[in-house]
């Protein structure tokens, strides 16, 4: 944006040392929406002052942050949420700039190598034998700790530039190519775990009455470990939590986004990043 008198007097002013002054400041400067971040990205790379190239990254976020919101409250209103845009959106969060295209043939390729060897006639076990196979042995996709020191690991594009990620990122990526290879495997809600489900055919996520019945086994997406209904009663046994219908009913994907934001918003909870985790919080509101 060509600099005017009053874009260079907000530049100016940004290390002011008044939180009051700059709270106005930064207001203003926010007004003149995202043709701003190039100048305000010119004067952090001038400003040898630390405390205002914070201030300068936090109004470059914000910028950002505004047209995300608006993408992510777009998306949660379609007709239909592709579960990959909004992966994709909740990197921008941290990666306003990341070409989604490298992630789009990064999947699609994955996705093809498993519809190649699927076919009418496998078993559920089987599809996901071979869908397993695929993933974590030819692909090479691992599986670490959840951490929320590792933001990244939560998110699509580096869970794929990695190889790599938590319960979070492997699961979001599985869903996703479950969805693109039309397998019915959803997020159930298993408290302190991100577990899929594979769904019997027929059932439909709005009316089942008793969802666990229409379930045929459970997988970790870390590395893609099955479990059984006899593992999942034993899990609910050993944290002494009497499970319910509501455990076992499969997640939308507008919900499946919420819980990803809400879990990569656990990773901002230190005082200088609290406005992050609030600013997640944020979006998984927009799609209630």
């Amino acid at each position: 944006m060509q600099p005017n008198k009053e874009i260079l007097a907000l530049l100016h002013l940004i290390d002011d040392p008044d939180e009051e002054v700059f709270d106005v400041i930064s207001q203003r400067i926010i007004d003149y929406g995202k043709p701003i971040i190039p100048n305000l990205e010119d004067l952090w790379e001038n400003t040898p002052d630390s405390m205002a190239q914070e201030r300068i990254e936090i109004l470059i976020h914000k910028l950002y942050y505004g047209d995300l919101a608006n993408d992510m409250r777009e998306w949660g209103t379609a007709g239909h949420q592709d579960l990959l845009l909004g992966a994709l959106l909740v990197s921008k969060f941290l990666y306003p700039d990341i070409a989604s295209s490298a992630t789009l043939r990064e999947t699609e390729k994955i996705k093809r190598n498993i519809w190649l060897e699927l076919n009418n006639y496998l078993t559920p076990l089987e599809q996901i034998n071979v869908f397993t196979s695929i993933l974590y042995s030819y692909y090479g996709l691992k599986g670490c700790e959840m951490s929320y020191a590792n933001p990244n690991e939560f998110l699509i594009h580096k869970t794929l530039e990695a190889k790599k990620g938590n319960q979070v990122g492997n699961g979001i990526l599985y869903l996703i190519l479950c969805e693109m290879l039309d397998l019915p495997i959803r997020l159930v809600q298993i408290p302190r775990q991100f577990i899929l489900a594979y769904f019997r055919p027929g059932y439909t996520v709005d009316n089942i009455n008793d969802p666990q019945k229409m379930i045929e086994y459970y997988i970790d997406p870390a590395a893609g470990q099955i479990y059984t209904h006899n593992d999942v009663e034993a899990y609910f046994k050993s944290i002494s939590v009497p499970p319910s219908p509501s455990h076992f009913r499969p997640l939308s994907n507008k919900e499946v986004i919420k819980v990803l934001l809400g879990e990569f918003s656990k990773c901002f909870t230190k005082d200088e990043n609290m406005y992050k985790h609030n600013e997640l919080l944020q979006l998984s509101a927009l799609l209630d």
